[in-house]
């Protein structure tokens, strides 16, 4: 991760992006990393939105291509957990992309809404919202906004 500290900005955003995908690490160490390094809050909250929002998108995707068959036969998730997973996810819908700036569940609902095929256009603007979120909240607590 130190060679992303190291490109400033755009490490910022290409590991935010990454993060946000397929690499289990999470952005946050990073992003407080360059926010002090550079003193950038506006370019930070930017790059590091952009490129988690980016990296939320693919993970939407990939969770979209999923099939009911492949989850129940690869992960051993029976039909029925999935039903009840898939009411849950329809009673909130795309709102549950708020919750895509919280660390841990954040990635896992991401591929969720994608897998459970919610409304594209209304869950990537509150992917943006979500993601803006939790930066600009590291911004407030670095003191830096």
């Amino acid at each position: 991760m130190e060679w992303l500290e190291r490109l400033g900005l755009l490490g910022l955003f290409l590991g935010s992006a990454l993060a946000a995908s397929i690499f289990p690490f999470s952005s946050d160490a990073l992003y407080i990393a360059v926010l002090a390094a550079t003193r950038q809050p506006v370019g930070c909250l930017i790059a590091g939105t952009a490129g988690s929002w980016l990296g939320s998108l693919f993970t939407y995707g990939l969770g979209w291509l999923g099939k009911w068959e492949w989850i129940e036969k690869w992960l051993k998730v029976s039909h029925e957990k999935l039903e009840k997973h898939q009411k849950s996810v329809q009673k909130y819908g795309a709102w549950l992309a708020l919750l895509s700036g919280v660390p841990v569940i954040g990635d896992i609902l991401v591929l969720a809404l994608g897998f459970y095929k919610t409304t594209p256009g209304w869950t990537f603007v509150l992917l943006l919202v979500g993601k803006l979120a939790r930066f600009l909240i590291w911004n407030l607590v670095v003191g830096l906004f």
